[in-house]
């Protein structure tokens, strides 16, 4: 984005070692503000809760995770209709740690479905 003038110029230059430190700076004191960043909640019962707004959006995009499990799924149709097919990348610990992905991603989904309702509906 800084390349194409669309941030901070400075976040597009690397340092010595390779890497983008000031966009690193950058990230850290945004993710500083997101997590101090209070948030209140007042359930039907009344009673008040207060979080922060870095756990609401990581509940929110957490629960869009599963949404990529299809491609996963997918990939196992894949690999039993067409063995033979050309794969130029290879799923490291295939079937297991695309399974267990798939697994944890859908729990995941049904935990913050069960516990944190209102940011994951959002999600």
């Amino acid at each position: 984005m800084a390349r194409d003038g669309l941030f901070f110029k400075s976040t597009g230059t690397l340092n010595e070692k390779g890497v983008p430190g000031s966009a690193l700076i950058y990230q850290g004191i945004w993710i500083t503000v997101l997590i101090l960043l209070r948030t209140r909640r007042v359930s039907g019962l009344g009673e008040i809760s207060y979080g922060n707004l870095y756990s609401d959006l990581l509940d929110t995009s957490s629960f869009g995770t599963p949404v990529l499990c299809p491609d996963d799924c997918r990939n196992f149709a894949l690999r039993r209709k067409r063995p033979d097919a050309d794969r130029p990348y290879k799923a490291p610990g295939y079937p297991f740690i695309p399974l267990l992905y798939i697994v944890a991603a859908t729990a995941t989904m049904f935990v913050l479905l069960l516990y944190q309702t209102q940011t994951a509906v959002a999600g």
